[in-house]
């Protein structure tokens, strides 16, 4: 409002600059209209509010703190203004984590009203939202009880936006993304005194990917990390390339697991969801990956052989196994799975159902998984950053960056040189836990997630190549839920026992 208020008055006390400049009523209508448009300011804002959580039955009291970073470049210029929320209990050198979804382009709402704050908004069972169940509550799951929390929204989403003449396109890519993001938790760290904090970071999905280039971009500048957790990841793109069958592989346990849920297989199912999954990845290493290795000089007995081995495990037709050459994509798979019931499932959680339009489609209508709880979470989030937060703002909250134009810039820089046109940042993490030999880095998955497969994070972990007492950082935990794990309450508590286990690892 001072910067609104600022350029109001300069354009009321230059009437004769007006004049020179033989203003036409039009002219005058955008000059205007740009003097009252809202945007971010430069010098950083804070809404500072108090509240209680229990934990464990035991009270933590937090400060909460939404505002804004300014980042600057290498010359002191402002060039972005990056939107948070902090909730600190006032701890000296207490540890603090770094929050951010993915996309790339969203906002933190996800993380932010779900996962591990104060606050959440409630759902559980894989089930559409409707607007009288719209729910927040306290949320027993924090993790504020081990660590401070900062959550940080993607620059053009949610409150995040460029400043000067930078525009979208200046932070729209790999590179320039977690450059932002590095520039942003060093100006937290620093405008907050926590130099001596331990300081871990958690991104989820294309925060995963993103979380590699900062973890190193942040070692290189001299902030090392105490731990990188990865929630549903995917930061190998080069995997899903066509004409590769890796992609193929990493979707295949994931599938095995969701036909295990609806109860699809051809058999008996299995008691143990982990032992039965444990079973598929010795298929998809050995024959599945001999048989796809082949291409087309696979005999026809093998093809049929696999292809029966692919129905055991999901139920899939044979017929239809053997026409997608035993290659069968995502869509696919989610119509035909339960096209027998009349349904199709979801991607970013496969619990998800939704009634198609057509019976006879190749591809979904939509992800029932995302739709289903949007509306609670965008409600519950404007609600309470207003009444509770007490933010004060003229600019829209932006779900995400991505508007008419927008483009990503897909290249990337790895730690020795070259430029990737499909990023695999895990070569980046390698390269900071080589240099950061006490770095902890911690894979959270769900069996149901299709967007960022659970074997994919398994595969790219395992080529980091890393000797092994480097590779003894890594932890791999696994849920029955899909790629928000906690949507689900009973997954949710298991998560944060499990990651609150790994900080106290971390810490020792």
């Amino acid at each position: 409002m001072k910067l609104v208020t600022a350029l109001l008055l300069t354009a009321l006390a230059a009437p004769s600059l007006a004049q020179e400049k033989r203003q036409t009523p039009k002219d005058v209508m955008v000059a205007e209209a740009d003097a009252a448009t809202a945007r971010a300011p430069v010098e950083e804002q804070a809404f500072v509010s108090k509240g209680s959580v229990s934990i464990k039955g035991k009270a933590v009291a937090y400060t909460a703190t939404a505002g804004t970073l300014t980042i600057r470049d290498d010359n002191a210029r402002p060039t972005g203004s990056l939107f948070y929320t902090a909730y600190t209990t006032g701890e000296a050198n207490r540890p603090v984590t770094f929050f951010y979804n993915g996309g790339p382009g969203s906002a933190t709402i996800w993380l932010h009203m779900g996962s591990f704050g104060p606050v959440r908004v409630k759902t559980d069972k894989p089930v559409y939202v409707t607007p009288d169940q719209y729910s927040v509550t306290q949320n027993p799951w924090s993790l504020l009880d081990k660590t401070d929390i900062v959550f940080i929204d993607a620059m053009g989403a949610g409150w995040s936006r460029p400043l000067g003449d930078k525009t979208g396109k200046d932070f729209n890519g790999v590179d320039q993304d977690a450059d932002a993001f590095a520039r942003a938790i060093m100006r937290y760290v620093s405008k907050n005194n926590r130099w001596k904090s331990p300081k871990f970071i958690l991104g989820e999905s294309y925060g995963t990917l993103r979380s590699g280039v900062v973890a190193r971009m942040l070692e290189e500048r001299g902030l090392s990390l105490h731990g990188v957790a990865l929630l549903s990841t995917i930061m190998n793109y080069g995997v899903r390339q066509a004409g590769y069958d890796q992609n193929h592989m990493v979707l295949f346990p994931g599938f095995a697991a969701t036909a295990w849920y609806h109860g699809t297989l051809p058999g008996q199912k299995p008691a143990d969801l982990d032992a039965f999954v444990n079973e598929v990845r010795g298929f998809v290493s050995g024959p599945y990956a001999a048989a796809l290795a082949k291409g087309s000089s696979i005999s026809d007995a093998e093809k049929d052989a696999v292809a029966r081995q692919m129905n055991a495990y999901t139920g899939l037709p044979i017929d239809f196994v053997k026409r997608a050459n035993l290659r069968v994509d995502l869509q696919h798979f989610q119509t035909e799975l339960l096209r027998p019931r009349g349904l199709s499932i979801g991607r970013l959680d496969t619990r998800y159902t939704l009634p198609p339009t057509d019976l006879n489609a190749a591809s979904p209508d939509e992800d029932p998984a995302g739709t289903a709880i949007t509306g609670a979470y965008i409600s519950a989030f404007h609600d309470y950053a207003v009444k509770t937060l007490g933010v004060k703002t003229e600019l829209p909250y932006k779900l995400t960056a991505r508007e008419p134009g927008y483009s990503w810039d897909w290249s990337h820089r790895p730690p020795r040189g070259g430029v990737q046109t499909t990023p695999n940042t895990a070569v980046d993490l390698a390269f900071t836990m080589r240099a950061n030999p006490k770095l902890k880095v911690l894979f959270l998955n769900g069996y149901y997630d299709m967007a960022t497969p659970f074997y994919g994070a398994e595969f790219d972990a395992s080529h980091m190549l890393l000797p092994a007492d480097l590779n003894r950082n890594i932890k791999f935990t696994y849920y029955q839920s899909g790629h928000m794990i906690y949507l689900a309450e009973s997954e949710l508590a298991k998560m944060r026992d499990d990651v609150a286990a790994w900080y106290d690892e971390a810490l020792r």
